[in-house]
Order: structure tokens, then sequence, then C-alpha cells
């Protein structure tokens, strides 16, 4: 954890829960990265007040407009990140933004699967897409060989739920549009992993274990924002070229697809 540094950092979705976790302990780093883009839909709302204040603290938060649902706003985010970075490039990509509805497979409906698919699924998709030429800026300028999160990575939040091996806690909630979306995303950064090592990018699929911000219904979880968000960290600290493709939790486990 100690070697671990990138210089720049994106995560989705940063203006509460584990996004805004993510934040503060990228700041907590004994080296934060210089540049720390937090995405989120309304910056100016009351949700991102948390986010407004930390910005005005720390020079090196740049707060982005970010919908990832919308294509042009995900095209304008590049472009504004970019500006920042010029030739450096964006080291890590998070794509942490996700939605989740209580349905179960007698309730679930149209529009409600077509919402959370597009957040969950498209979304890293387009995000993925979007930032390629400035994470490959990233790869490209980092000294040796191999693949890291230091270097040039895409992180996709998954959950255990999109586990089709292991219906995750079906019993408590079937959420099968979650479910779904959540599986597609995985085969999404399998893909991601094939097509862009080339390029020197490593992909992972991470499940940040059982949280309240998940669902806010839920019994108490067993894990905080502050632990997972730790675990997370040293998970991506250590990862390299072996773990690309693979779907990891907090703890660094292999879950079943």
């Amino acid at each position: 954890m100690a070697g671990f540094h990138v210089r720049s950092v994106l995560v989705t979705g940063a203006n509460r829960g584990l996004g805004l976790g993510l934040v503060q302990h990228f700041l907590r780093m004994p080296k934060p990265p210089q540049w720390i883009f937090a995405g989120c839909r309304d910056p100016k709302g009351q949700r991102a007040q948390e986010l407004q204040n930390l910005a005005s603290k720390h020079p090196n938060i740049i707060i982005i407009p970010l919908e990832v649902a919308d294509p042009a706003s995900i095209k304008a985010a590049a472009a504004k990140v970019g500006e920042h970075l010029g030739d450096s490039g964006l080291n890590l990509l998070i794509n942490n933004a996700g939605i989740l509805k209580l349905n179960t497979l007698d309730t679930e409906i149209l529009e409600d699967m077509s919402e959370i698919y597009t957040t969950n699924t498209i979304g890293p998709l387009l995000m993925g897409q979007a930032f390629l030429p400035l994470l490959k800026k990233a790869a490209q300028g980092s000294p040796g060989s191999g693949l890291s999160c230091s270097k040039a990575a895409i992180v996709n939040m998954s959950s255990y739920a999109g586990s089709i091996e292991d219906m995750y806690v079906w019993d408590f909630g079937q959420v099968v549009s979650y479910r779904c979306s959540k599986a597609a995303l995985n085969m999404l950064s399998k893909c991601q992993s094939l097509a862009y090592k080339e390029h020197g990018i490593l992909c992972v699929a991470l499940h940040p274990g059982w949280l309240r911000t998940v669902s806010p219904s839920s019994p108490q979880p067993p894990l905080t924002v502050d632990d997972s968000v730790q675990g997370m960290l040293k998970v991506l600290s250590s990862i390299s070229e072996k773990d690309t493709g693979t779907f990891l939790d907090w703890e660094g486990k292999v879950i079943p697809w």
C-alpha cells in the first residue's frame, strides 16, 4: 500500500457513499494523487455538499459534472479531464456510479431494468471508450513493463449479486435488474481486459462488500465504507497483469462468475 501511487484518478458517483469514501481515502494517502477528478450528476446540489466542502480545502480535487447514463455528459467530462491532464493521461478510472431498485422477478418492469442497465453497464462501457485515449497516454508515459493500477487501469465497481454461480443473498432480495446489470458488467470487464491489454491498461471487476449504501433497507451490514475502501485500495495496490480480467472482492478474494 505504501508504494501505491497514482498521479491521477477519476471516480464516478463521488458525491456520497463509496465514491465519496474513495475520494477521502485517496486524499489520506502518503502520496495523494496530483489530480482527483470527482464525477457527480449535480455538483451544486445538496447531495454534493460534503464533496464541495472537501474540494474547497483540497485544490487537487476537481469536481466534474457527469451523468454516466448520458453520452454527451461523458464526452464533455472526458474533454474537461483532458484539459487538466494534457499529455500525462489518466492513470485510474473507477466506474463507481450505480443504481438499484428492489424489484422481484414478478415486479420487474421495462423502464426500471432499462434505467439500471443503462447506468450500471452501458455507462462503464461508454466511460471506457471516452477515456481510453487518456488511459493510453498514461500507460505509454509510465516506466516499466506489465500492468498495474499505478500505470493505467479501469476498475468497474461490480457486486457479488452479479455472480451467476453463487446467487448471493437471493432470499433477502431478488433485485433482478441489478443482478443482471452487474453480471453484464462483469462480462464487460472481461472484454475490456482483453481489448485494452495491448494498450497497457489493467481492467478488473471489484465487489466492495455488503454495505448500507447499496441498500438502505438491508439488515445492518458487516462492513463500513471506510473498511471497504481501505481494503479495496490495498487490493488495487497489489494487483498486476495476472489479475486483469478477474472478479475480486474488497479483500482480494476471487468471486465465482
